[in-house]
């Protein structure tokens, strides 16, 4: 009897790069990609993401780090859906913990717009 293949479902997976010619002094300048695959088994979503993964590097003039995690999502995508989530274990206290993996100073982001009719900085 044959084996019927997996549905389908929704992964999200994460993968690394460092940018080329982005270097001030000794900082080297890194992201973390998130993208959304549908795909049978968690290891063809991250064969899809590695090839993605290899065009974008080429493209934007990075270098993929060979490092892809993914995440199978539970129901379709929409508004709101979980796309990718990592648990860890760490001894650090919360404050410590998000300061050493999301939050150094060194990120480049956006800084968030007030909500309407709340205080700047109250979110």
């Amino acid at each position: 009897m044959s084996q019927r293949p997996a549905p389908a479902r929704w992964f999200g997976v994460r993968c690394i790069f460092r940018h080329r010619g982005a270097e001030n002094g000794t900082d080297r300048v890194y992201e973390e990609r998130l993208t959304l695959w549908c795909a049978e088994r968690f290891a063809d979503a991250i064969e899809l993401a590695e090839a993605d993964a290899r065009e974008y590097a080429e493209r934007v003039g990075a270098k993929y780090l060979r490092l892809a995690q993914a995440f199978r999502a539970d129901d379709e995508p929409g508004h709101g859906s979980e796309v990718f989530s990592l648990v860890r274990t760490s001894p650090l206290k919360p404050r410590r913990y998000l300061d050493t993996y999301f939050d150094t100073g060194a990120e480049r982001q956006g800084a968030p717009r007030p909500h309407e009719g709340m205080p700047e900085g109250v979110r």
